[in-house]
């Protein structure tokens, strides 16, 4: 019994030193491996990561550098856009507008050589009718401007006051005087009277109204305003204009403006023309006699309208002037 015991405690007690000499083996060889690996290597490769860290961040930043760069450059080339766009919007408005100018132009321009056509054949017809009446030789020196005379140094207004003439044609015969000064640039004396023969300015009786572009404008103003007393026949305005202002040795063109005549007689008041305004030494007539129709019953035409358009046109035939008769207010 008692060797049975103790063959127990052997086998025990080897084995646990077994155990106990491998567990000291063990130590032993981690104590060895840990000595032949050193810490630099471990220093080392965080020093490396610290670099390509430092580095990655530098080139970070240049990227942002970079994209703030191309942003600017974006902000820049949108900016030079709107500029471009506004600067091509400005310039298709001045092209429209030179497109529409050059449209207006060919119109013009169209519409002037159907003007200069109709003018040629209406001269071609005037000349035709005149060899017939005057002869083939007949020539006439004087320097014309939409085919009246404008060579005289005085000119007189006869100008019909009538309720007709003041309440429908007046704007239209104020640009028309208005127009006849213009083709007159200077002159040596102006005088308006109406057809009764009554003066604008009383205080130029007689006299002539000195030109100026001040005189101008005043009697464009008074004449708005201007309503005396009219019978409709310029046979009274005519004979005081020839009868006061007559000069041989000046240059006097009376326009007539009107719009009915009322009188008896074309050939009595022709006569009675003929007999104030006598052909002088130099085989012209002393004052030539321009006469404009204004179309106030041209809707509604009657004996008066155009007994006052054949008086006119026989007077300024006889008196070296022109007959214009209008055909629509302007």
């Amino acid at each position: 019994m008692k060797r049975k015991q103790r063959r127990g405690i052997e086998e025990f007690s080897v084995s646990f030193l077994d155990v106990i000499c491998c567990g000291f083996g063990a130590i032993i060889l981690l104590l060895m491996i840990t000595k032949t690996v050193e810490p630099v290597i471990l220093e080392q490769s965080q020093i490396n990561l610290e670099g390509v860290v430092e580095d990655r961040e530098n080139a970070l930043f240049e990227i942002r550098g970079q994209v703030r760069e191309l942003k600017r450059q974006v902000t820049d080339s949108r900016d030079q856009l709107d500029d471009n766009l506004l600067e091509l919007a400005a310039l298709e408005r001045e092209l429209t507008d030179i497109l529409g100018q050059y449209q207006t132009t060919v119109t013009l321009e169209t519409e002037a050589e159907s003007e200069t056509t109709e003018l040629a054949a209406a001269k071609q017809s005037l000349t035709d009718e005149m060899q017939r009446l005057l002869g083939a030789d007949f020539q006439r020196s004087t320097e014309l401007v939409g085919g009246i005379a404008v060579d005289s140094e005085y000119i007189i207004f006869v100008i019909d006051t009538s309720g007709s003439m003041f309440n429908a044609a007046w704007s239209q015969v104020l640009t028309k005087v208005e127009e006849t000064l213009a083709i007159y640039p200077q002159v040596k004396g102006i005088q308006v009277l109406n057809d009764m023969g009554d003066y604008m300015f009383s205080r130029y009786a007689g006299e002539w109204i000195p030109d100026s572009p001040s005189r101008r404008a005043g009697i464009i103003q008074r004449l708005q305003t201007w309503n005396p007393f009219s019978n409709s026949s310029p046979v009274e305005g005519i004979q005081v204009a020839v009868n006061t202002y007559y000069d041989p040795d000046k240059l006097i063109s009376i326009y007539v403006f009107g719009d009915d005549f009322t009188g008896d007689s074309i050939e009595s008041v022709v006569d009675q023309v003929d007999r104030v305004n006598r052909i002088g030494t130099d085989g012209r007539k002393m004052v030539r006699i321009h006469a404009v129709a204004f179309p106030v019953y041209l809707q509604r035409p009657n004996a008066r309208v155009y007994r006052f358009a054949a008086l006119m046109r026989e007077l300024a035939y006889r008196n070296d002037g022109t007959f214009v008769g209008l055909s629509e207010f302007q």
